[in-house]
């Protein structure tokens, strides 16, 4: 395993001597889920309607041919028709455009290629050779405690370079571009390269990278100090590289992940594991873990958060917490007022939240339609990351067997009931807010208590989805509370009830499961 996460060090540090361009697009997942969710917001009528219809049967035709950059087309297409705009050939054009980079999170000391692509062929004439303009700007980002009022104005660009003759046809011959960032500060940049035909801009394509002067020396220098600590530990400075690989290569896309504050957190940790001292030992409160998932050959996040009253001496009780489509790790430690992890200190509980390996993974959710090979492997890979994330857990602190529970908001009330079911023997109750399951399921799960939340105003997963899941607990006999918040949407129905699922979960212990 060593041999590996050296190779996938080196991979990073020297990926910009290669010729790969490859970053994630936008994830196609979440496009969907933006589309549907608008349009059932929308309610359309009339000819609108008739025309979403319309393009719902491309979307089916594409996503059954694996035609991915036509339903990219077709999704901002669709989206643009909900915010009432006409779809013309020049948004056709522009949705077309995509930017190419060796690296976006990269050492902007070293000369950078970018390349202008097309996903799909456009449906705009172009009667000549086109021009281009590459820009940077700084991403201003405001300070948490700023109003609205008070932002900062985005930072003015600065012109890298023109580029004349480029060919009409960016899919058969992308154009390449050498770009100098060295002058450039560390952060959040916004490459933008905009074409014109002739005097008449036509579209522009935009990346964010990520710019950090002397990137390589230090993920050198922190997979040479990986090699002196303890093992358990290893993980947790080799995760920068490893992330960074896969933006890099276009697995992930780069989403909330800092560069420098990862790398500052990786290098305090080797700091404090000199002499193969465990820096996590006895620590309380909310930190990140990581750790090699042997599966997938990649290294896996993980939030934790741990009350100062644990001090090892007895047994906590335990919530897996499980975020929504697009999230990661963060999700319930971060946001929704970070109202999770202010419950937990203070009623005493262990939280534990993973990524799922992916922001769309799904943790092992069997879905209607066939799932392509990629896709179900992935949702093996997601299953796995989580009970995996418990395993260590209950490992490394005195975890109440009785006294384990599992949540989750949205897609990850889906895994919530799907793993609930699949491993009905770990858990003491289950809270899916805003979710969906499979009502079959529920007789393998009669014996654990179960509180269900869901908004009658959900535009993103429809209220009927708990329904159906609360009229199989009636008919299971299944000790459980069900929520229905009036006009509540898809999210802010989540903190208020977040109380009272942790008052759920602390009248319930395991149960032994009931036979026939």
């Amino acid at each position: 395993m060593q041999i590996r996460c050296v190779l996938a060090v080196a991979a990073v540090i020297f990926a910009f001597a290669t010729p790969a361009l490859s970053q994630a697009l936008p994830n196609l997942t979440s496009l969907r889920v933006r589309y549907n969710t608008q349009k059932n917001s929308a309610k359309p009528a009339g000819e609108l309607k008739a025309r979403l219809e319309q393009l719902d049967r491309a979307v089916a035709d594409a996503t059954r041919l694996g035609r991915t950059g036509e339903l990219r087309r077709l999704f901002a297409e669709g989206l643009a028709l909900l915010a009432g705009r006409p779809w013309t050939e020049t948004d056709d054009f522009q949705a077309s455009l995509a930017l190419r980079t060796q690296a976006v999170v990269l050492d902007s000391s070293q000369p950078q290629t970018v390349r202008l692509e097309q996903i799909f062929a456009s449906s705009m004439v172009l009667e000549r050779p086109l021009h281009a303009v590459a820009s940077l700007r700084p991403i201003v980002t405001p300070a948490p405690s700023a109003a609205p009022a008070t932002s900062a104005p985005p930072a003015a660009a600065t012109e890298l370079a023109r580029f004349d003759g480029l060919p009409r046809d960016l899919r058969e011959s992308p154009f390449a571009m050498d770009l100098d960032l060295s002058r450039f500060a560390d952060g959040l940049h916004m490459l933008t390269v905009a074409v014109s035909d002739g005097e008449r801009p036509i579209g522009a394509a935009s990346l964010r990278l990520s710019l950090l002067q002397g990137l390589d020396t230090r993920l050198r220098q922190l997979e040479a100090r990986a090699g002196s600590v303890a093992a358990d530990v290893q993980a947790d400075l080799r995760y920068p590289a490893d992330f960074i690989l896969k933006i890099n290569r276009g697995i992930v896309e780069r989403g909330t992940f800092d560069v420098a504050a990862e790398l500052l957190a990786a290098e305090a940790i080797a700091s404090a594991a000199l002499g193969g001292r465990n820096p996590f030992a006895g620590r309380t409160g909310g930190f990140e873990r990581h750790y090699m998932l042997e599966a997938a050959s990649e290294i896996m996040p993980y939030r934790i958060h741990v009350p100062r009253s644990y001090d090892g001496t007895r047994r906590f009780p335990l919530v897996v917490a499980l975020h929504g489509l697009g999230g990661n790790e963060d999700g319930f430690m971060d946001s929704f007022g970070r109202t999770v992890p202010s419950l937990a200190e203070q009623r005493g509980y262990i939280v534990v939240s993973p990524l799922g390996f992916r922001p769309d993974g799904f943790y092992g959710v069997s879905m209607p339609a066939a799932p392509t090979p990629t896709e179900r492997r992935k949702r093996e890979l997601s299953e796995l990351d989580v009970m995996e994330v418990l395993r260590r857990t209950r490992a490394a602190y005195k975890i109440d067997d009785a006294r384990i529970y599992l949540m989750g908001h949205s897609m990850g009330a889906g895994g919530t009931w799907a793993l609930g079911a699949k491993y009905p023997d770990i858990w003491a109750a289950l809270a899916p807010l805003s979710g969906w399951g499979d009502p079959g399921t529920m007789g393998t799960m009669r014996h654990i208590a179960q509180i269900v939340v869901h908004g009658d105003a959900d535009p993103t997963v429809n209220v009927a989805e708990s329904r159906k899941m609360v009229a199989a607990l009636r008919e299971h006999g299944v000790d459980h509370t069900y929520i229905e918040v009036a006009g509540g949407d898809h999210n802010n129905m989540v903190v208020p009830n977040l109380p009272k699922v942790f008052d759920f979960f602390d009248a319930k212990r395991k149960a032994a499961p009931t036979r026939r």
